[in-house]
């Protein structure tokens, strides 16, 4: 389980992308978001450094 606080993720549109991104770099993520919080967290085994590099390039960098 990783997770990540996106500070830059304020809104539905915001939570698409990065839901959507998540999904794209594995399609078998499950993905949480809290939108108050900021805070996302990814149920996969993809390696921490290619999901925040993923959500980076998709505009949404992670802290």
């Amino acid at each position: 389980m990783l997770e990540f606080r996106i500070p830059s993720m304020t809104c539905g549109h915001c939570v698409g992308v990065v839901t959507r991104t998540a999904q794209t770099v594995d399609p078998a993520a499950r993905v949480d978001v809290s939108l108050p919080s900021h805070r996302v967290r990814i149920d996969t085994q993809v390696p921490r450094q290619s999901m925040r590099n993923a959500l980076a390039e998709a505009g949404y960098p992670p802290e």
